[in-house]
């Protein structure tokens, strides 16, 4: 049995805060796996981007979004171990 993902396999966010509940396959279904910041049209919507890069953007946007900068490393310490990056 496949497990379902709880968070995007890119960037870490828990899917059930993803706005549009998930990105796009290329047939146009929801992605079991990736947010819509992170995955569109069955395609990464920044296919450049390191695991350390995608870290730094988390960061950015906890901050933004009123968490203090010391509780952004404990959010995103597990990043690189999402399936994006393990591949």
């Amino acid at each position: 049995m496949k497990k379902e993902n709880k968070n995007c396999q890119s960037c870490g966010m828990p899917l059930a805060r993803d706005e549009q509940r998930g990105g796009t396959e290329e047939d146009g279904r929801k992605s079991k796996k990736y947010c819509s910041h992170c995955y569109q049209d069955g395609e990464f919507t920044q296919p450049d981007l390191t695991p350390e890069m995608m870290k730094a953007r988390v960061q950015q946007k906890l901050v933004e979004f009123g968490f203090p900068k010391f509780m952004t490393g404990f959010f995103t310490r597990n990043i690189s171990k999402l399936e994006r990056w393990t591949k």
